[in-house]
């Protein structure tokens, strides 16, 4: 089984590329940011010491936690910021590497595919048999993100500001997806990349 890490900066069509992986691999699929929530919720291990950090107005009726309260909170404080990242982000690691040897011991897929947009900054690169970078022209990626996601110039500015630029990117990976143009173009290029591991299963 391979692993295989996919990343790239927000906007530059991560979600179109893991569906076609998702269509034409033997795969099992993990958003990193899926497990972030995941670790949150009542009885998982985040939940408490995140609410104990928070404080109980961050709770819904039913005990869940409220992300836009939670982000409120977070996003105003960079010292609590950290210590939510501190919490959650070791946890998120220990799911993803279970679940990494859970399908190895299983040996029922060809691949396992984890997204996330800070694998290289956490440190999944040593776990990977390969790392993917979805690049997008940076003018591409500002159009999708006003279109898809509402998102002000600002908004984008800060967020890209946040992550690393496309030199760090390519540094780090072993392949690089551009999915600047039209995407039966990048899908010619997933395919090319299954193709040569085995793993494009049609």
């Amino acid at each position: 089984m391979l692993v295989i890490g996919i990343t790239g900066g927000v906007g530059a069509g991560k979600s179109s590329v893991l569906k076609v992986l998702e269509e034409n691999c033997n795969c099992k699929l993990i958003l990193a940011d899926d497990v972030g929530n995941k670790v949150k919720e009542p009885g998982q291990k985040c939940y408490s010491q995140i609410v104990e950090l928070l404080g109980t107005d961050i709770l819904e009726e039913d005990l869940t936690i409220n992300r836009i309260k939670m982000a409120a909170k977070i996003f105003s404080d960079s010292q609590i910021l950290e210590q939510v990242n501190t919490i959650i982000h070791p946890a998120v690691k220990e799911y993803i590497l279970e679940e990494i040897a859970s399908e190895r011991s299983k040996q029922e897929i060809d691949v396992f595919f984890l997204e996330a947009a800070l694998l290289i900054e956490a440190g999944y690169t040593r776990y990977l048999d390969e790392l993917w970078y979805i690049f997008s022209e940076k003018d591409v990626r500002i159009k999708r993100l006003k279109e898809s996601r509402g998102y002000s110039d600002e908004k984008i500015h800060q967020i890209m500001e946040q992550q690393l630029s496309d030199e760090e990117f390519k540094k780090h990976a072993d392949v690089i997806l551009d999915n600047s143009k039209c995407f039966e173009d990048t899908f010619t290029q997933i395919k090319e990349e299954c193709v040569r591991l085995g793993i494009w299963r049609n």
